[in-house]
């Protein structure tokens, strides 16, 4: 990877990395001693969900959130070495309309967490709730599902999305007091409008994140029309602040310089008018800040292309969580 200057690569598949194993070689923790596990460590998370999974278990809690306002959800994966005492940490950010769930069922993650001995804990994407207010239009790109990881400052908004303080603050103290996690050894990854909170949150807090990654991530928010709606409106007109929220914007002003991983599509229909990676590659150059920027062909905006290159992904952070 460039440790100084941006560069962008063009790929194509990527090989695989992990050692499969037969199915019938992988042994399952008992629902009974990962109960116990999980108890022991606090019971401030209540589970909805578990499941078998390369050996280790996929998970569900839902816990009460001050940040939010709200009870959230979010999915674990635990990786079988879990059983032996605490791992590192991925956190992932989805992308708008999704929940908790979907990188959980469709990245295809699982496999190499197991191979690398990582948990990922997968927040939902905004506060939900009866009393939790959503655009007037029920369009996707605002309101439920798009909460965009930020601190809202307007009103109706400010009751409930303050989503930037929920994953910086809240979910990793209900994770790291519950679950068998290395407080001082986690990451953060995300997808389009997860990949715009992984890349702001990594920036915006220096020390917190061994490693960080993107797919397709809204670089430079306050110059699309996705981040101009989401952040006019949660956060007012005043775009002065919006750039608190902008990872171009942040590049320049980073005190650490942590390598960025990004991979796009280059058949994202999104590429041009929501997306635009060359921003951001300006943005590395002109700071100096080491990115790696993959362009793939064929590839577009969907899980196809997450999970095409999301070993990629967590060997990068497993070389950060695990030196």
């Amino acid at each position: 990877m460039c440790c100084h200057a941006a560069e962008t690569k063009l790929y194509g598949h990527p090989a695989s990395r992990i050692r499969l194993q037969r199915v019938d070689q992988i042994s399952a923790p008992t629902n009974a001693n990962l109960s116990q596990k999980i108890e022991s460590y606090g019971m401030a998370l209540e589970q909805i969900a578990e499941t078998s999974c390369f050996g280790g278990r996929q998970l569900r809690f839902t816990h009460q959130s001050d940040a939010c306002n709200c009870t959230m959800t979010f999915a674990t994966y635990l990786p079988p070495q879990a059983e032996n005492g605490p791992v590192p940490v991925l956190y992932w950010l989805s992308g708008l309309t999704c929940t908790d769930e979907n990188f959980s069922q469709k990245a295809g993650a699982q496999r190499y967490a197991a191979e690398h001995g990582i948990a990922i804990v997968a927040p939902d994407t905004s506060p939900r709730g009866d009393d939790v207010p959503d655009a007037s239009d029920g369009a996707y790109d605002f309101g439920l599902g798009a909460g965009f990881y930020v601190n809202a400052t307007q009103s109706p908004w400010s009751k409930h999305y303050n989503m930037y303080d929920y994953i910086t603050k809240e979910l990793p103290k209900a994770v790291e007091g519950n679950l068998p996690v290395h407080p001082e050894r986690k990451s953060i990854s995300g997808h389009s409008m997860g990949g715009h909170g992984a890349l702001t949150i990594a920036l915006k807090n220096p020390g917190e994140y061994r490693s960080v990654s993107a797919f397709s991530p809204i670089v430079a928010p306050s110059q699309v029309p996705w981040g101009e709606k989401a952040l006019g409106g949660y956060l007012g007109e005043d775009k002065t602040a919006w750039v608190e929220y902008d990872a171009c914007s942040l590049i320049g002003k980073a005190s650490e310089k942590l390598q960025l991983l990004v991979d796009q599509g280059a058949a994202d229909n999104f590429l041009e008018n929501q997306l635009k990676p060359e921003l951001l590659k300006q943005a590395c150059d002109a700071a100096n800040h080491p990115l790696t920027l993959r362009i793939s062909p064929g590839y577009d905006h969907s899980y196809y292309f997450i999970c095409s290159f999301i070993g990629d992904h967590l060997l990068h952070h497993a070389e950060a969580l695990n030196s």
